[in-house]
């Protein structure tokens, strides 16, 4: 799916996708995590009866991963946010809508019959985020995720290969554009280049388009983000809390003590920090330090079935999908992240038949080996 996003999207929306903080360590650090943990099967069970579901945060789900917050899908396909969330919908599992989505959160409530939990950043424009939780109380969201790991952007060096200045392709990124018709034709075609849908007033008038908007988001970072931003918040929302982006158990116990009802283990995809752990390395640790308090997501870098039943075994409720699922909308929309889903489930299925276990929670660390 990743090579066919590639060649269906321009080489800007790819790399966008695809890229991550200057070096990209962190980037394949998340991918090369998994090929130090070995798996350890048991034989002659009987696995007639394996199943893949479970629950994540106390609300049954078909699989153990869910569609996490992705921005800008709506450049890699028309109303790409609305594809990922009749996706998790038609497969029951959860579904995170990203703070920058060019699809509003009332039109994915009311189009789909996901689970939709909602992400929200803390901006420097406090009335905005206010504004924004009392908005999702008129709506069916019971979960914030609460994106915590950029109180600065990262740096993201493809932006200079993509942009000759600011919100400007570089002349052969252009021509690169030009050269895909049928996303010119699914994306810009006829209204143009796509537009925030839940960010509102937080930007200046004629900002509110993907291309246009950049800047002016970054601006409304926040460098003095602190736990009072999360007590604050917590005081706000009645609902389920998560907390994403934390990446050291200190922090995690920390999170429980100010209220969180689970909290998601990220380096955000390797785009913020280079050279940060992954989340799988400091699993077992919060893990153990946490001992049954609050549930654990992890994300970063899960490509297979494999990848997840890993997860799993060390000890997270669940694995949140970011790239894996971009890929799919960008090669095919709904069709194509369904597909994504499709191939991530059978794996499961089989590599969980091939340990030797019926169900995931039959899954421990026994089942693994990684020599550190």
């Amino acid at each position: 799916m990743r090579a066919v996003a590639k060649r269906r999207v321009p080489n800007f929306c790819f790399e966008f996708l695809d890229g991550g903080a200057e070096d990209e360590t962190s980037l394949r650090r998340n991918r090369s995590v998994f090929s130090e943990i070995g798996l350890r099967p048991h034989a002659l069970v009987d696995i007639s009866q394996r199943h893949t579901s479970t629950s994540i945060l106390g609300e049954a789900s078909a699989s153990p991963f869910m569609i996490g917050p992705t921005g800008f899908s709506g450049l890699l396909s028309d109303k790409g946010d609305l594809a990922l969330a009749s996706a998790a919908s038609d497969s029951n599992i959860p579904y995170v809508l990203s703070n920058v989505s060019t699809v509003s959160i009332e039109e994915i409530c009311e189009a789909t019959n996901a689970r939709v939990w909602m992400q929200v950043y803390m901006y420097r424009n406090r009335e905005f985020v206010e504004r924004m939780v009392d908005r999702l109380l008129k709506t069916r969201v019971d979960t914030l995720v609460f994106t915590i790991d950029n109180p600065v952007h990262g740096k993201r060096e493809w932006d200079v290969r993509c942009y000759r200045r600011p919100l400007k392709l570089t002349i052969p990124n252009m021509l690169d554009a030009a050269m895909h018709p049928r996303w010119l034709l699914d994306v810009l075609w006829p209204n143009g280049v796509p537009r925030f849908a839940n960010l509102g007033d937080l930007l200046p008038p004629g900002q509110d388009d993907v291309r246009g908007a950049a800047q002016a988001l970054a601006s409304q970072l926040s460098a003095s983000l602190s736990w009072e931003d999360v007590r604050w918040l917590r005081e706000r929302w009645p609902h389920k809390l998560i907390i994403k982006g934390l990446l050291n158990k200190d922090d995690v116990l920390k999170a429980a003590d100010y209220g969180a009802d689970s909290v998601i283990l990220s380096n955000h995809g390797g785009r913020q920090l280079d050279g940060a752990l992954s989340a799988m390395e400091v699993l077992p640790e919060v893990i153990e330090a946490l001992n049954g308090r609050i549930p654990v997501i992890v994300d970063g870098g899960f490509r297979r079935g494999s990848d997840i039943v890993k997860a799993i075994a060390l000890g997270a409720e669940a694995v949140s999908l970011g790239r894996a699922t971009s890929y799919g909308v960008a090669a095919a929309g709904q069709q194509g992240v369904q597909r994504v889903i499709n191939i991530l489930n059978d794996e499961i299925d089989r590599v969980l038949g091939l340990l030797g276990c019926n169900s995931l929670a039959e899954l421990t660390p026994d089942h693994l080996e990684w020599r550190r």
